[in-house]
Order: C-alpha cells, then structure tokens, then sequence
C-alpha cells in the first residue's frame, strides 16, 4: 500500500509556472507507475499525464503536451509535475496517483487503472 501527498500547488499569472510534488510513503514506490489528474469544478477528472516506474516513459494529454512535464526520483519516492505556460482552463485540484503494476516502461492513462490516491492540491491560474 502507498500513501500520496501533494504539494506545490497555489495562485498563479497565466504565463506562469508551478511545480507540483507527490510524496510517496511505503518502500515500494518502484513498484508504481505514477499519474497525474486534474478536476475543475463542475468537471470530470481527467488524465494529465502519467510515467512509468523506470521513468522511461511518459504520457501527455493533448491539452498540456508541450507545456507539463512529468519526472519521477525513485530514492525519493517522489513524482513531480512542472507546469509552465499555464492558462486559466488549467485551474484545477491535481491529484496525483499510483498503479501497482508488472510492466516498468509502460503507464496507464485511465482514471480507472490507479489504485491509490492523494487528497489533491489547487491550482488556480488568473487571467
């Protein structure tokens, strides 16, 4: 089992940037592929990005590609997300999250697929 925390999150000029960090407690933090969601109010969640437990492979949604970056340190057991360039349409609550899963070069992209959760930190981007 993994616990999640994140943190980084705030109030921010469109234009800006943010990092965003996920703490991850338990020894097994390899063991994940890790994600990253978002939901804006009255919205679904939705997929941001994701990374494999190597690091190897990462994932975008068509709307941030370009601007997000996902990267994972594993002797942390933190995942990490650097927004920059951002638009007011990407104020959300981030959520990040882990899979418990065989393969090491592969990550998931449906909300479905991750087993754990954090409580989510805010994003709000001002125009």
């Amino acid at each position: 089992q993994v616990q999640l925390v994140e943190s980084g999150g705030g109030l921010v000029q469109a234009g800006g940037s943010v990092r965003l960090s996920c703490a991850a407690s338990g020894r097994t933090f390899s063991s994940y592929a890790m994600g990253w969601f978002r939901q804006a109010p009255g919205k679904e969640r939705e997929f941001v990005t994701a990374i494999s437990r190597s690091g190897g492979s990462t994932y975008y949604a068509d709307s941030v590609k370009g601007r997000f970056t996902i990267s994972r340190d594993n002797a942390k057991k933190t995942v990490y997300l650097q927004m920059n360039n951002l638009k007011p349409e990407d104020t959300a609550d981030y959520y990040c999250a882990a899979d418990q899963i065989f393969s090491t070069n592969w990550a998931a992209r449906s909300i479905t697929d991750y087993d754990y959760w954090g409580q989510g930190t805010q994003v709000t981007v001002s125009s």
